[in-house]
């Protein structure tokens, strides 16, 4: 425990980060092993009966897209907007292997197209066939700066503070409930992934998406760049 800290350092501490806050300010063990949020917090981001939104004139939207092969994982996205310093969830699709990706690929590029969006953010470890096949329908695939983990990291306090606006989408939710933060072994890094043999693939989308839009000024500002550049 550190005594020494400021009052106001600790409680913002346990706003972004409640496990690690814990374990330095409350003289708390970490574990190798626990859960990244809790279902309560998730819950309370939730918006009941609320399933999409349709888009909206002059509304900025963004989407981010995590590409499959069609046999292994599930093929997703996700498409949000700001209003003010928070993020809000417009629409989450997911199709389940067996599928053809070069159909999911125009499914999901023309619903980004409806929404006026042009360029998409997803796996830089996909390769180079999304750049390809999203390109042949008019859309731009960037590849994310941030891994999946270090996106959830970002995505927690977005969380824990309520300034998203989640979908009423029970596998949704429940995929970010079932995160696991691990400790890395040798390096001693959080690591959050979803648990062995369970999938994350929409929350992947949903925090990539949602910490591209919320956060106040500062991630206003870094969303007006990325529109300047389509």
């Amino acid at each position: 425990m550190n005594p020494t800290a400021p009052e106001d350092e600790i409680r913002s501490a346990y706003e972004r980060d409640p496990s690690w806050a814990e374990a330095e300010y409350g003289a708390q063990f970490r574990t190798d092993l626990e859960a990244f949020v809790s279902r309560e917090v998730v819950e309370d981001c939730v918006a009941p009966g609320l399933h999409e939104l349709p888009p909206a004139p002059g509304l900025a939207y963004v989407a981010f897209v995590d590409p499959s092969g069609g046999s292994g994982d599930s093929f997703t996205l996700a498409i949000a907007h700001a209003e003010g310093q928070r993020g809000i969830l417009d629409a989450v699709r997911e199709r389940r292997p067996p599928f053809s990706p070069e159909s999911v690929t125009k499914e999901f590029s023309d619903l980004c197209l409806q929404s006026g969006v042009h360029k998409v953010t997803g796996d830089k470890y996909a390769g180079l066939w999304p750049q390809e096949r999203f390109a042949q329908h008019g859309i731009q695939y960037q590849t994310a700066e941030r891994s999946k983990s270090e996106l959830y990291v970002e995505f927690l306090p977005l969380l824990n503070s309520q300034r998203v606006q989640l979908l009423d989408h029970p596998l949704a939710v429940n995929q970010l409930c079932s995160l696991e933060r691990r400790t890395g072994r040798g390096t001693g890094r959080d690591i959050v992934d979803h648990p062995p043999k369970a999938h994350d693939d929409i929350a992947n989308v949903i925090a990539g998406v949602l910490t591209m839009v919320a956060g106040g000024d500062e991630r206003s500002t870094i969303v007006r760049r990325y529109l300047m550049r389509v």
